[in-house]
C-alpha cells in the first residue's frame, strides 16, 4: 500500500465540488484528512494522507491538478527509539533503500535516517514499534505559510 502526506490549496471556484468524493469513487484512494479549511467561495487548504495502489494515487493527483489544484508533498521522517529497538532485523528486508542493514560483525541493526525515503515499510513490521513516523519539521499553518524546512513533491 502507497502512502503519501499532502497539503493542497484549492482555487475558491472548487469549494462547491464534491471533490473528495471523486478522489475515493473514481481513483480508488483511501483519503484520512488531517487537517481542513474550506469555506465557500474562498481558496480552501487541506493536509490529505492519500492510501492506495502508487498508480491510483498518481492518477488522483493529476486529477486534482486537473482541476488547478496546487500540490506539496510533506516530507516524512522515520526515527528508531533505541531503548525499544532488540536489533531482531526484520526491518531490514523491507527498506527498499538500504537506510536499515545489518552489520554482519555483531549484528547489529543499522538505521542511516539521510538514506530513508520515510516509506513507512519498517513501521509496519517492527515487533516492538521501535521505528516511528512523523511529520518532518516542515509543516504549514493554514494561511500556507511556511515554519520550518524540507517539503518535496
Amino acid at each position: 500500500m502507497y502512502t503519501r502526506i499532502y497539503f493542497f490549496r484549492f482555487p475558491k471556484d472548487t469549494s462547491d465540488k464534491p471533490i473528495i468524493y471523486h478522489l475515493i469513487k473514481r481513483h480508488e484512494v483511501e483519503v484520512n484528512i488531517l487537517r481542513a479549511d474550506i469555506l465557500p467561495q474562498r481558496e480552501g487548504v487541506m493536509i490529505l494522507e492519500l492510501r492506495g495502489a502508487k498508480n491510483n494515487v498518481k492518477e488522483a493527483l493529476h486529477y486534482l491538478e486537473g482541476l488547478g489544484v496546487s500540490i506539496e508533498r510533506l516530507a516524512t521522517r522515520v526515527r528508531r527509539d533505541d531503548e525499544r529497538c532488540f536489533q531482531c532485523g526484520a526491518c531490514t528486508g523491507v527498506c527498499p533503500v538500504d537506510a536499515l542493514s545489518i552489520r554482519r560483525q555483531d549484528m547489529a541493526v543499522i538505521f542511516d535516517p539521510d538514506k530513508c525515503t520515510g516509506c513507512g515499510q519498517c513501521v509496519l513490521v517492527c515487533p516492538v514499534r521501535a521505528m516511528e513516523m512523523s511529520l518532518g519539521r516542515e509543516w504549514f499553518d493554514l494561511e500556507g505559510s511556511r515554519t520550518s524546512s524540507g517539503v518535496s513533491r
